[in-house]
Order: C-alpha cells, then structure tokens, then sequence
C-alpha cells in the first residue's frame, strides 16, 4: 500500500487524507470497537494491532517511495531490468532505511498495543496480569515487566535490527 502510495498520484490523492484519519485514530478506541465486532479472542486482538500499526507502516513506506533516486530507474529502464531484479536491486536497498525505521517504530509500539488490548478485553496474558497488579496496586511487579519487556525490546534491536540494518545498507558505506 505504502509503495502504491507513494508511486500512484490519483491512489495518494485518494487515500492520503485516510491515511491521516487512521493515524490519528486513537488505539484503544480501534482495540474496542474491533472487540466488539470479532469478539474477544486472539484473532480480534492481532486484528487490533494490524489495524493500529498498519498506517505508520504504509506512510513510512509512502515517504520511502517518494524519496527514491529516479537515477536508479533510468537505469533499470535502460537494461530492461525484469520486475523481480527491478524490486531487488532498485526498490529495496533504497527503501531499506524505511522499512527498517518501520520496524524499529512497531517493535516499540506492537508490544504496547498488545499489554494494552489484552487489558481491555483478554482473560489471560501479560495485559491480564498487568490489570491485575495494577488493581492490587503492585508497583514493583509492574515495574519488573516493565524493565523486561524493555530488556526484550533491546535485545531484539542488538541482535536483529542492527545487524540486519548493517547488512542491508552495507552498500551505502564509504570507504575510510
């Protein structure tokens, strides 16, 4: 979608004004009002965090698309590059950075949205155990997951992200 966007004027035109109502949609108002149609189970709760996620996904990417180096097309144009060498050689080391932001963006923003959609409406989970503590008012226990799931967070970004990020922008380092 972010790449339509960002690639078709008349699709932009179309959609960029939803895209900016969906990002401007309050979460927990998508958690509840997907509870309320799917009812309340694991389906409704990915569901709700999809739905959440998605517009900071496709308008990173949008802006991604729009930041493209024309160059590299005129080139792809020139050698007749098929549509699979034309997304791998062209479209995604270029795009990369944003996917990449896009990821670090929903890791810190996904574990979020799932504490809080399980608070309003699963009866199991880190959420449930959340509201929980927070009803008996167990700062410390609180807390304690808290540091976890930032340790967790952390980790994923050393062990995942970063290498993956000097991986795939490794074509864009300079010489010393």
């Amino acid at each position: 979608m972010g790449i339509l966007l960002g690639r078709v004027r008349w699709a932009d035109r179309l959609f960029g004004g939803w895209m900016v109502v969906a990002l401007n949609m309050p979460a927990v108002i998508v958690g509840i009002l997907v509870y309320i149609w799917l009812g309340l189970n694991d389906v409704a709760l990915v569901t709700a965090v999809v739905v959440s996620k998605a517009p900071l996904v496709i308008t990173t990417v949008r802006q991604g698309v729009r930041a493209l180096r024309s160059e590299f097309d005129e080139v792809a144009n020139a050698l007749v590059l098929p549509f699979n060498a034309r997304l791998r050689f062209v479209l995604l080391p270029q795009l990369a950075p944003y996917l990449l932001a896009a990821a670090r963006n929903g890791l810190a923003l996904v574990w979020k949205l799932v504490l809080v959609f399980e608070v309003l409406g699963s009866s199991d989970g880190v959420g449930f155990r959340i509201a929980i503590l927070f009803q008996n008012f167990d700062v410390a226990a609180i807390l304690a997951y808290a540091v976890t799931f930032t340790a967790i967070v952390l980790v994923l970004e050393a062990a995942v992200i970063a290498p993956l990020e000097r991986h795939l922008l490794r074509w864009q380092s300079k010489p010393v």
